[in-house]
């Protein structure tokens, strides 16, 4: 069966199917976007519970969390091409179908093993949803609302990761832990449905032109990332032996996939394409930007318990201050691409950025919590605008043969950026306020831990400015 998929012809421009809604087709992938956000961030907060009820210790609960994650980031561009090949409508549903399932199968899991191998099969359903929700955008609306249509689906991405820590712990305070996985299998078959009768149906091309699917890069790719996103995970980020052989790894795997796909005849990334400068330019700067966001996440929580005093409630009410900007933020500045145009918008996103990246790095202790909140409430809309006009740049202009893969390196883009995020800045910050120490560090040390991080944060969206600026000329 598999074969036959791949066998399958690369569609062409989607024709509209009778009873196909725009308006519905925007909610059902919003949906789709929502739930695999949910998805990650649900599953954090029942950590603890999972350690106790299968008496486990963190590291190895933590792959609950890491399994999850690694399909994500190692399928993201492989399910990207694959829906080019066989029509990303179909690939979305088997993908809903995917990720509902194995819902289905973490909240009756036996034993941490089927759990965790649940989670993996849940995370591929969720690469396969957010890659091709954002590809099938142009497919199901109008050219001239792209850009709101993707501010909407970043507003469903933050709501997803503002709603998972209140969600889950509600559900395993009045549940027990398998209800954080057994809630969101019912919205799985909601989205199925809604997808499945407001998508427009493809054509296929004909059958005899056959494009083959490069499974050895994939596998190659796979390999590169997983490597990776272990190297800089494994050990909460401690850098030691292993986390250099996993790097050697990746090099090795990466080195291997360039080799192979200048040489394959249909290869997965065709190396041409990022000489392209809009689609170069867009994940370089979008790698930039998701490694400043995930700054916050790293520092936050340090910065608010161990320099401001505030408990574990109060923490998180203040780093959900982010996600509900972003979310909030999301739809206005879909529209403002729209109106303005998506450059112009990249361009004002990455300075509000680097504006509230300024803030946080000149912010001192004496001002208390809204030296911290003022800051994220100035840096998370700017994110939010520079998703909406990022992805609209990248995408609007994408032919219907590849708007999948192109979706697929953006995931890619963010998840290596969140990745090197949390290792890199989360080194850089227990280097500055020496909390990788025996010794507490005092709320001076910190604070200053935080304004060194945030100063190199700023530093990296001046580069994504400077990048972003450049002229649209082919490289060389």
């Amino acid at each position: 069966m598999m074969k036959a998929m791949l066998d399958a012809q690369p569609p062409t421009e989607a024709s509209t199917a009778q009873g196909a809604s725009p308006r519905l087709a925007l909610v059902g992938l919003s949906l789709c976007t929502l739930l695999s956000s949910l998805g990650t961030s649900i599953a954090n907060v029942g950590l603890p519970a999972l350690a106790q009820a299968f008496a486990a210790s963190f590291q190895q609960v933590q792959w609950v969390v890491l399994a999850y994650l690694l399909a994500i980031t190692a399928l993201s561009v492989g399910v990207g091409r694959l829906g080019d090949l066989v029509g990303r409508r179909l690939l979305l549903l088997a993908g809903i179908a995917l990720f509902t399932a194995g819902s289905a199968a973490c909240g009756f899991a036996s034993g941490l093993a089927g759990l965790i191998a649940a989670r993996a099969v849940q995370g591929a359903g969720a690469a396969i949803m957010m890659t091709l929700s954002l590809a099938l955008v142009s497919d199901a609306l109008p050219r001239d609302k792209t850009g709101r249509a993707m501010g909407l689906l970043g507003t469903m991405s933050a709501v997803g990761t503002a709603l998972g820590p209140s969600l889950g712990g509600a559900f395993i305070d009045g549940f027990g832990w398998r209800a954080i996985f057994l809630v969101v299998a019912p919205f799985g078959v909601l989205a199925f449905v809604i997808t499945s009768r407001s998508l427009p149906v493809e054509r296929l091309g004909k059958r005899g032109d056959k494009p083959r699917f490069d499974t050895f890069g994939t596998l190659l790719l796979a390999a590169t990332l997983v490597a990776y996103a272990l190297a800089m995970t494994w050990n909460r980020g401690a850098f030691g032996l292993l986390n250099g052989a996993l790097l050697l790894v990746a090099a090795v795997a990466g080195f291997l996939f360039v080799r192979v796909q200048a040489r394959v005849a249909v290869p997965l990334i065709r190396l041409s394409m990022l000489r392209e400068p809009v689609l170069r330019k867009g994940l370089a700067t979008s790698t930039l930007v998701a490694t400043v966001m995930m700054t916050t996440l790293v520092v936050g929580p340090f910065h608010l318990t161990m320099a401001l005093g505030l408990d574990a409630a109060g923490v998180g009410l203040i780093m959900a201050i982010g996600p509900v900007a972003t979310a909030l933020s999301g739809v206005p500045a879909g529209r403002m691409v729209d109106r303005f145009g998506a450059q112009r918008m990249i361009l004002a996103g990455l300075a509000t950025m680097a504006a509230g990246s300024l803030l946080f790095a000149l912010m001192r202790l004496q001002v208390g919590i809204a030296g911290y909140a003022i800051p994220l409430i100035v840096l998370t809309p700017g994110y939010a605008l520079f998703q909406a006009a990022n992805n609209t740049a990248v995408m609007r202009d994408v032919g219907p043969e590849r708007r999948g893969l192109v979706s697929g390196m953006l995931g890619l883009a963010r998840n290596f950026g969140l990745i090197t995020g949390a290792s890199v800045m989360g080194a850089v910050f227990a280097l500055a306020s020496r909390t990788d120490g025996n010794a507490i560090p005092s709320p001076d040390m910190v604070a200053t831990g935080l304004r060194i991080t945030f100063g190199l944060a700023g530093a990296l969206i001046v580069m994504a400015l400077a990048i972003a600026s450049r002229a649209d000329t082919p490289a060389a």
